[in-house]
């Protein structure tokens, strides 16, 4: 359980005031999980460096092995919390890098058959091409609805929330979330997590590769409790997946250098940021190069 080291973490007292006991350190990742800056720069200083650098095989181009300390381990671990077993349907809200990866990760893990949840047209496009799964426009259709009917009524056996605190939506619960979070009265709009346990069948798995930071509003914890449902979330234990997703890059089962969809310098880097946070030009990942 890696991200939950006990040492890391310099500022443990901060996220023991809200959370109880503070998880690892994290790089780029707040005050509030040790300050240690992120990696978006020519050059980086590593803590715990007896630990933490991991020697990438001569014959592994950088696109390939670039994914494997962040996006797809969490993409894995989300897929792996769903105890997938053949047969199963799992649906993915979000595809974005972290969804797409998860999708194929459920396939990797032998689901049978991967629905994805996204409204940007680019996303929709490479979850089906790159991804080979069935595509819905939240915008377009009844997520719950065409869950149901995909499923023959039962719901998915596992649904995966690759989206956490900034879930967009057009439904009165999301447009609720947005109000609360205007006058600063929420920190997460949860409508993804709401919808994911409303959609789930009975006894399945709800897992959380999204990000959450506090305390989330209006979930149905009747329904979770109703259905039976296990919930599986937490922050990727980045370690524990390295060789043997490496391992499936040198098989070639995947590359995920399939993300990749733009290419800038740091200096470009602001525009790149815009770009992406406005979900246009078909930016799906960025590569920055020093």
């Amino acid at each position: 359980m890696w991200s939950l080291c006990d040492n890391s973490n310099p500022n443990a007292w901060v996220a023991e005031q809200l959370y109880g006991y503070s998880p690892s350190g994290l790089f780029g990742y707040s005050h509030m999980l040790g300050g240690y800056a992120g990696g978006q720069a020519e050059y980086v200083r590593v803590p715990f460096a007896d630990v933490g650098p991991y020697k990438v095989p001569e014959h592994l181009s950088d696109d390939q092995v670039l994914f494997l300390t962040d996006i797809f381990p969490t993409a894995y671990m989300a897929a792996e919390n769903c105890h997938i077993k053949r047969g199963d349907i799992v649906a993915v809200w979000g595809c974005g890098p972290v969804g797409l990866l998860t999708i194929k990760s459920a396939y990797l893990l032998g689901a049978e058959q991967v629905i994805a949840i996204d409204t940007v047209p680019e996303r929709l496009q490479m979850a089906r091409d790159e991804c080979h799964a069935i595509a819905l426009d939240y915008n377009a259709v009844s997520v719950l609805d065409a869950l149901k009917e995909l499923t023959g009524g039962r719901g998915p056996d596992a649904c995966i929330d690759a989206v956490g605190l900034e879930a967009h939506g057009s439904s009165i619960d999301a447009l609720y979330d947005y109000a609360k979070q205007a006058v600063m009265l929420a920190t997460d709009r949860p409508h993804v997590l709401r919808e994911a346990i409303q959609a789930c069948r009975k006894g399945g798995v709800v897992s959380l590769p999204g990000v959450y930071g506090g305390v989330v509003d209006k979930l149905n914890m009747g329904a979770a409790f109703g259905k039976g449902l296990t919930f599986k979330m937490g922050q990727t234990h980045v370690h524990r997946y390295l060789q043997p997703l490496l391992n499936h890059i040198e098989q070639g089962d995947i590359n995920p250098a399939f993300i990749i969809s733009h290419r800038a310098t740091l200096d470009q880097a602001p525009d790149l940021y815009q770009l992406f946070a406005q979900r246009a030009g078909g930016c799906i990942k960025v590569v920055l190069t020093p």
